[in-house]
């Protein structure tokens, strides 16, 4: 299963998986710093660089991120508004520190977006402007574009519109430095307020997100430890303050793909639903994980039903994954596009929020802010639009890459101490052929392990859809290999195939 950016603790016991990982930025090409002219530019960009005139440092903005996180994109103040509300989201100004057609506007275009593997994160701009002049620090003023959302009682946006301002945020929070002083009452009045109003904002959004079909997929933080000589994962849950700030994230996200719908230009998030195929697979997981997911129920539902505490239940999550192919990045210029949905939002919705670390953001920012003070969208941003779906997708493509084979590394440093063992799997899928067409390459099915939740490949043309017994017969950390092979005729298996039917209650 997926590991979002694991943490590995430094020890000598785990040097061989350390450095497994540390060698995939060789192997997948991963740029090793920038080059001199792209940090000079940053430089003087930088020496130059002017505050908007429009001043909100009266507003005490907060910054709620992972505790070790430098590049902070985003920076909020909320506050009431009669019987609703308004939402100040300050987004890292980003296109005031990249010129148009020079060596860092070139360097960013090749990169895509910041890259991330287990203790290392290639970034998408050099660290002087990432997690210096554009990271939105505590008590210095920063350049920023501000969305202001007015919101009804039910949470519902009203109006929106964005503009570059200079802002000042008064507190660098962690998750759960913010979710402690949320609980105890305790905050700083300079913004005991906006913690107290995330957490009834985000909770109305999230019930907005219910009605209209929406379905997040926050999963935790997992760091693997070594302990008694094996490989173990540790998980941190998700607290509720996490949901709530995605909740002020992905608003932001939709007011902008309003602004660009109703400019008639930009670029938007897209996805289509889920096919009928996925959604079968995904079904088959959820039964080997022991949560079935009965056909009566929403796919947003069923995932709020799973406890991401629960290994298995977290597998179902990250898996969860598989219905979101087809997302891609939809452009326009003078006539709106017909598919603007993205299936996971459940609404219009476009890249907005993390300009330091995603490419497309930037270019966002700028068209809304000009459509809305009225003005034509910038030229060079207007220009770029038809090339940003392909970066962006091969950028995706590398970022997959390198989080999958993350993933194999991962696993088989998880189970490197039980080969030989035998354990319950379900097929997914089969056959495959190892990745070859070749009549002689090794037939491979799709397995789901239920425990450890690790999904992977066994020898031999298994039917999907069955309960089979099948044994590790390889681990190898620098190779990410796992092997599983079927298990001589395991009781309770049929003898045509070593397999018994999955029993579902739908």
């Amino acid at each position: 299963m997926p590991y979002s950016h694991i943490g590995v603790k430094s020890s000598a016991a785990q040097r061989s998986l350390a450095q497994a990982l540390d060698a995939l930025g060789v192997e997948f090409k991963l740029p090793d710093g920038f080059a001199p002219e792209v940090l000079a530019e940053v430089d003087s960009v930088i020496a130059g660089h002017k505050l908007p005139a429009p001043d909100l440092t009266a507003l005490p903005f907060i910054t709620i991120d992972p505790p070790t996180s430098q590049d902070l994109d985003q920076a909020m103040h909320l506050e009431r508004s009669g019987d609703g509300y308004v939402v100040h989201y300050a987004i890292a100004d980003v296109p005031s520190f990249v010129p148009a057609g020079g060596p860092l506007d070139a360097e960013t275009r090749r990169r895509g977006q910041t890259i991330y593997t287990p203790g290392q994160r290639i970034p998408l701009h050099p660290t002087p402007l990432s997690e210096g002049a554009a990271s939105l620090f505590a008590d210095d003023p920063r350049s920023a574009y501000v969305w202001e959302i007015h919101l009804a009682a039910d949470g519902s946006q009203t109006s929106c519109s964005v503009r570059r301002a200079t802002v000042r945020s008064v507190a660098k929070l962690g998750y759960a430095q913010a979710q402690e002083m949320h609980d105890a009452g305790n905050a700083p009045a300079a913004f005991a307020g906006t913690l107290a109003l995330l957490a009834e904002i985000g909770t109305k959004r999230i019930a907005l997100e219910r009605a209209r079909g929406g379905a997040s997929l926050n999963v935790p933080a997992q760091e693997v430890e070594y302990v008694d000589g094996r490989y173990v994962l540790e998980f941190r849950p998700n607290l509720p303050i996490e949901d709530w700030n995605a909740q002020i994230s992905l608003l932001t996200g939709m007011a902008a793909a309003q602004v660009m719908i109703e400019g008639k230009v930009g670029i938007l998030r897209t996805m289509p639903v889920p096919d009928a195929e996925s959604i079968a697979a995904f079904r088959l997981q959820t039964v080997a994980m022991g949560k079935p997911w009965g056909t009566e129920m929403a796919y947003g539902e069923y995932l709020r039903t799973l406890d991401t505490a629960d290994p298995k239940h977290l597998a179902l999550m990250h898996a969860a994954a598989t219905l979101f192919r087809g997302a891609g990045y939809t452009p326009f210029n003078g006539t709106v596009p017909e598919q603007v949905i993205q299936a996971a939002v459940a609404a219009p919705y476009a890249h907005t929020t993390a300009p330091l670390r995603r490419l497309v953001d930037r270019f966002v920012l700028a068209i809304c802010a000009a459509l809305c003070a009225g003005e034509p969208a910038p030229a060079w941003a207007v220009e770029a639009l038809d090339e940003l779906p392909e970066i962006m997708a091969a950028s995706n493509q590398l970022a997959s890459k390198v989080d999958r084979a993350a993933i194999d590394t991962v696993e088989a440093a998880l189970l490197r101490h039980q080969v030989g063992g035998e354990f319950d799997a379900v097929v997914l899928a089969g056959p495959k052929k190892n990745g070859h067409n070749s009549k002689s390459a090794t037939a491979r099915s799709s397995i789901q392990i239920a425990v450890p939740a690790v999904t992977a490949y066994c020898d031999g043309d298994l039917q999907p859809g069955t309960v089979v017994k099948v044994t590790l017969a390889a681990a190898d950390i620098a190779t990410r290999t796992l092997r599983f092979v079927p298990s001589a005729q395991a009781p309770g298996t049929s003898p045509e195939n070593g397999t018994a039917p999955v029993q579902t209650d739908n």
